[in-house]
């Protein structure tokens, strides 16, 4: 869980950097889920400005985003690991 100090835009950042997961994955698809237009809840917007968000061009593929070497860093950094029973 994120700490406290969070706001939402933060906590909503990192639910995005774990949905893409390790994998890159269409930009279309990042962006149709994440993209908003609501002025408050800028996700995909701030993980871009923060540089959590990589592009990148494949043959046949497209635009495929992923989350960034920073952004894995600031996921690991602030969410816990899922406990395994």
């Amino acid at each position: 869980m994120a700490p406290p100090a969070f706001d939402t835009v933060d906590t909503l950042i990192l639910d995005l950097l774990e949905w893409m997961g390790p994998n890159p994955r269409p930009y279309a698809e990042v962006i149709e889920a994440w993209r908003t237009s609501c002025p408050r809840l800028p996700v995909w917007e701030d993980a871009n400005d923060r540089g959590f968000i990589a592009r990148h061009r494949a043959p046949r593929c497209g635009a495929l985003v992923s989350v960034s070497a920073s952004g894995a860093a600031y996921l690991d950094e602030h969410r816990q690991p899922l406990l395994r029973i």
